[in-house]
């Protein structure tokens, strides 16, 4: 068994630059960040919503507003969380995350919302909603989990212990594949095991597994392994089976906790279970 430290992140792929944006509708970047010298180094910062968008596979600066690597407590809490509005500004990622349930997404028009009170299809002020503080970049960035990876040579067994999470959510853990993120012919992120929910409790603790068949196979030009796990927070508070999210990318689902690196799973190796 194998254990790796998950780190805290509002970002999936760089563009758009953050699954989270501020009050002013500008991106709260946790993750890599793109600079105006085309270097690509992990930091925090606010990246203007007038940023470029390159075409995908391609980079293009961000425009920063604000450095916050060294930014006191208090800035911090000064910083409240929003989703992203609709369509998704900056995104030039062409997979639809829900092609059964919501193959029309870029066609789609929805304000952003306080990060808190995320938009719930259906909903009724009757139905119970549990109510949620402000989430704050100070509280996000607390976060903490560890996920221990074992393997008998064909399934590999993903455990997860968290902390710190937002209390009384529901969240979602993803995989990202190596051919995810292909800009000539990118592959569908899926659900790190089905169901792949979990909710937290009231201090924003929990747990939870995923036995996968061969996540890892043997690197040729057809294989798809996995390279990263992905903790998603569900503005939503709703989840879609086989898919991570009816919009992804900060319509309503948000990075939360992932690997910095993508080659931290490369020495594990798995193959097919015989007849299968």
């Amino acid at each position: 068994m194998t254990q790796f430290q998950l780190t805290p992140t509002t970002q999936g792929p760089l563009y758009p630059p953050s699954e989270i944006v501020d009050k002013n509708g500008d991106f709260v970047v946790v993750g890599n960040l793109a600079r105006e010298d085309k270097s690509i180094s992990w930091g925090m910062a606010i990246v203007s919503k007038n940023s470029t968008v390159p075409r995908f596979g391609e980079i293009s600066p961000y425009l920063i507003q604000e450095e916050l690597d060294y930014a006191s407590e208090h800035r911090l809490t000064e910083i409240e969380l929003f989703t992203l509005p609709l369509p998704l500004p900056l995104n030039n990622y062409p997979m639809i995350f829900a092609p059964e349930q919501c193959a029309n997404a870029a066609q789609i028009h929805r304000q952003s919302y306080p990060l808190n009170e995320g938009y719930i299809y259906d909903y009724r002020e009757s139905d119970g909603r549990r109510k949620l503080p402000k989430i704050l970049l100070s509280d996000w960035l607390k976060a903490e989990g560890i996920v221990e990876i074992s393997t008998d040579g064909f399934s590999a067994k993903f455990e997860f212990t968290f902390k710190n999470l937002v209390p009384n959510s529901l969240y979602t853990v993803m995989s990202l594949r190596e051919k995810d993120l292909n800009p000539n012919q990118p592959t569908r992120p899926g659900p790190l095991g089905i169901p792949n929910v979990f909710i937290t409790d009231q201090n924003g603790n929990a747990s939870y597994y995923a036995i996968l068949d061969n996540p890892f196979p043997k690197q040729n030009p057809t294989s798809n392994r996995i390279i990263n796990v992905i903790v998603l927070f569900m503005s939503s508070q709703q989840s879609y089976g086989g898919a991570i999210g009816y919009f992804g990318l900060g319509g309503d689902v948000h990075a939360h906790l992932k690997l910095k690196q993508t080659d931290l799973f490369d020495s594990f190796l798995t193959q097919p279970h015989q007849g299968r």
